[in-house]
């Protein structure tokens, strides 16, 4: 995994598949892979940006490393969780193109046994909801990594609001500028610093939800 981390971190697709690979052959569950692999290196990818020892170069080599990760991993967890908690539909918001995380969050998702539908980046409003009722979504997750995008996670809400289906779904907000102040104040549910807790608060959530329901019958 340290393998791994260090590939991620310098750019190195092709080795990132290789270590990712081998990782599966030697036992590691795609979950364990994230968990100690990918997550570790986003974490650490991240706090060399902010301490300037990285610049954008390097940043969006490991970017393009981790989505070499991404996708393996997102295929091989597809069927590896026959267990179906709930049904997720994620994006990153309008004005926003930013998807790495999402992506891991996805990942997270479904290695807990989630059902989830991924709708990109740049999602219209009115996409969140019209996916939501199609897939019959427990969750609307929603990431934004520029604070000019947040102000659509409000809009999301809003248009749900006006609609009365607001209650009828989890609002789950993420991304680098989102804080939990921002999530209270537009109405979400949900707020997760990171990627690594995103799934079992999610998962938590949900069933949760599903007990007050079971109680009130």
């Amino acid at each position: 995994m340290q393998e791994l981390i260090q590939a991620i971190e310098k750019g190195k697709g092709k080795q990132v598949k290789w270590l990712i690979e081998q990782a599966v052959e030697d036992g590691y569950s795609p979950q364990e892979i994230v968990d100690t692999g990918l997550v570790p290196a986003m974490e650490q990818v991240a706090g060399k940006y902010r301490s300037k020892q990285f610049f954008v170069p390097e940043v969006i080599l490991a970017a393009h490393a981790m989505t070499v990760g991404t996708t393996i991993l997102g295929e091989l967890m597809e069927g590896w969780n026959q267990e179906t908690v709930g049904t997720v539909v994620i994006g990153t918001v309008k004005g926003d193109l930013h998807d790495i995380g999402k992506n891991l969050v996805i990942m997270m998702l479904r290695g807990v046994g989630f059902a989830v539908h991924d709708l990109g980046y740049d999602v219209e409003v009115d996409t969140f909801i019209e996916k939501a009722e199609e897939y019959r979504a427990d969750i609307i997750c929603m990431s934004a990594m520029l604070t000019t995008t947040m102000p659509e996670m409000r809009k999301v809400v809003g248009k749900l609001v006006n609609k009365r289906l607001r209650d009828k779904y989890i609002i789950m907000v993420g991304g680098a500028p989102v804080t939990e102040a921002f999530a209270r104040n537009i109405g979400a549910d949900i707020y997760t610093k990171d990627a690594g807790g995103a799934a079992q608060i999610a998962k938590a959530a949900v069933l949760s939800r599903r007990e007050k329901e079971t109680e009130h019958l």
